[in-house]
């Protein structure tokens, strides 16, 4: 086989799709070039600061490249070779089969049905999504059958007279020629209007239609546009309002990416209305950051829907932003903004789109966290063969260090059971050895751990204790496990930046795969003595800071500063208060003092 060295060589200077192989020839990374020679050869020549690249490179024992007209061309074939090889290092939609979308059928007389990704293209027609919530999407179907009567069986039921859809009104029985074809199409045309969000269209079109067939004295063609108007227009009115400009289509897009989930929400904007949301969760390959992720989701999102807005706002800057724009503008026949630039008028949205993201986010988390206690016995039986643990990890310990620059340090361990969080087994820990203000993480977490475990009994043993941190922070601990001459108790540690995780009298780190249980578990259990360690830190600086402040109040009690301290948590809380507020707690006298030293202090400010 030839090397990457002479394959290099062989790469032309043209736009095109490439490929990476590793030895046992499968795919592992798809890509797309300006200039294939450049952009491909920068894998070998550079030197990769990014773990994914780190990992990726060494594998690549092979190149494949297809060559195409334009760098547009070489978008459209990336997206298509990574939804066909799936590689382990390109990012993915997940499960993608999952979520359906709307068909018009190719017929004389179109239906419209609800279909999933591995039916498309079985059907020739006109395609709408995709969807990720089918709940909603069924209501919206039985709306549009009640506002737009379309064929609903593919072959007439009856030879001699309509179904039971014509009498429900849920049928305009084209199949008994009871609809010509002219009106069929409007009816076909309208409903492509009201799934494409392009509502206030709509409604100037089913307007048109009553008054034409009023005009013309056919009333009962007019009430059918007539409610179908009405109906129409409840629906915008119910939509939230987000643009006083109707003239406004975007999408906005929110991402959430921490750990190994990422989670991603689509907020639609159609005639300046908010007229959908979805939500979406990626699968990256290893160690995808965040340009990756977007860039990827553009393409995934935009080769799977015929609805693309003008605009399309993202929150990452990406390179290949203009490219993608590009492509999608040649799909669409207008041009396509993509921006990352947040301004005045979309700063809202662009926050809601975040919010919406963030709550996806948690669900993820929690159905996952449910699906690793459902499977902890495999979940922790891979945990334990891969890290040689003494025994099955049932319960399994963390612990953080948390300070600002050396300040109230404090420590937490949490503890989760079986794959879940024991919450009353929690413990804090405020740091005594801290000398002259300056923070020393390993000698504070020697003492967390030395405490602990002179506390050790049958009820609360450990069969696995993490410590957030890397090689250092694990030897620190591991001279308090000899000192105390503890034997049965596995340790680790977990390194945040690439995830590794160190055993102890071994120098290189036990990486899990990137979208395993098993990592997800570690990185679970580590934010929360993350979450935890700082929630102890900020109670204890804002007593401090409280503290400090009413200390510093001439003439004010002692019973009065105690007064403050159970009804107020922190300085802001009262420095907001009015001189009747305070009143109502404290003597006249020495509810002035403490109005008259908040008001000094921000006037000073």
């Amino acid at each position: 086989m030839e090397t990457i060295a002479e394959q290099l060589k062989l790469l032309p200077e043209k736009p095109g799709s490439y490929r990476f192989l590793d030895k046992n020839g499968t795919i592992i990374y798809v890509g797309k070039a300006k200039n294939l020679k450049k952009r491909v050869s920068s894998y070998f020549h550079k030197k990769h600061d990014t773990p994914k690249l780190k990992i990726m490179v060494p594998q690549i024992v092979k190149i494949e490249f297809i060559i195409t007209n334009t760098e547009t061309e070489a978008l459209i074939l990336e997206s298509h070779l990574i939804k066909k090889y799936k590689p382990k290092y390109n990012v993915l939609l997940k499960d993608d089969k999952k979520y359906p979308y709307f068909l018009i059928t190719e017929e004389e007389y179109p239906r419209i049905l609800i279909v999933r990704k591995h039916n498309i293209n079985m059907e020739k027609g006109k395609y709408f999504g995709p969807y990720t919530d089918s709940g909603a999407m069924r209501s919206t179907l039985e709306l549009m059958k009640k506002l737009f009567p379309l064929k609903q069986c593919k072959s007439p039921k009856f030879k001699d007279r309509p179904c039971i859809y014509y009498d429900i009104k849920k049928c305009s029985a084209p199949c008994q020629k009871l609809i010509s074809s002219e009106d069929y199409k409007k009816l076909l045309s309208n409903v492509e209007l009201f799934l494409s969000g392009n509502r206030l269209l709509l409604v100037e079109e089913l307007k048109k239609e009553m008054q034409y067939y009023s005009d013309r004295c056919e009333f009962e063609k007019a009430a059918k546009y007539r409610d179908a108007f009405f109906n129409v227009k409840k629906t915008i009115e119910k939509q939230k309002v987000v643009y006083e400009s109707t003239n406004v289509n975007k999408d906005v897009i929110g991402i959430t990416d921490k750990g190994s989930i990422c989670a991603v929400s689509l907020l639609q904007i159609r005639d300046g209305r908010l007229t959908d949301k979805k939500d979406f969760e990626l699968t990256s390959g290893e160690f995808n950051g965040e340009e990756d992720l977007s860039y990827a989701f553009l393409g995934e999102y935009y080769s799977r829907t015929n609805d693309i807005p003008k605009e399309i706002i993202i929150p990452t800057k990406n390179s290949e932003l203009k490219a993608i724009a590009n492509w999608l503008s040649e799909i669409k026949g207008s041009k396509v903004k993509i921006t990352t630039e947040i301004t005045e008028s979309n700063e809202d949205i662009v926050e809601l789109a975040k919010k919406n993201s963030d709550f996806f986010h948690e669900k993820l988390k929690l159905a996952k966290m449910k699906q690793i206690s459902e499977d902890y016995n495999q979940v922790g039986a891979y945990i334990c063969e891969k890290l040689n643990l003494l025994r099955f990890p049932h319960r399994v310990e963390c612990y953080d260090i948390s300070h600002i620059q050396g300040t109230n340090t404090v420590a937490s361990m949490v503890v989760f059971i079986n794959g879940l969080p024991a919450k009353s087994e929690y413990r804090k820990y405020k740091i005594k050895t801290v000398e002259n203000g300056k923070p020393d993480d390993f000698q504070s977490m020697k003492e967390v751990l030395s405490r602990r475990l002179k506390r050790l009994n049958e009820q609360n043993y450990p069969d696995l204790i993490i410590i957030d941190g890397g090689k250092g922070q694990l030897s620190s601990v591991l001279q308090v496990v000899e000192e105390q001459g503890i034997k049965d108790i596995n340790f680790v540690s977990l390194a945040k930046r690439e995830e590794e995780i160190f055993i102890p009298h071994q120098s290189r780190p036990v990486i899990f795969p990137r979208n395993s249980e098993q990592l997800y578990f570690f990185q679970r259990i580590r934010d929360e003595a993350h979450r935890f360690a700082i929630t102890f830190h900020r109670k204890l600086r804002e007593k401090s800071s409280l503290e400090s402040v009413l200390d510093g109040i001439k003439g004010l009690s002692e019973k009065s500063k105690k007064i403050l301290r159970k009804n107020f948590k922190d300085v802001k809380k009262i420095s907001l208060l009015t001189l009747p507020d305070i009143a109502l707690l404290l003597p006249p006298s020495q509810a002035l003092r403490v109005y008259r030293a908040f008001r000094d202090k921000t006037d000073n400010n």
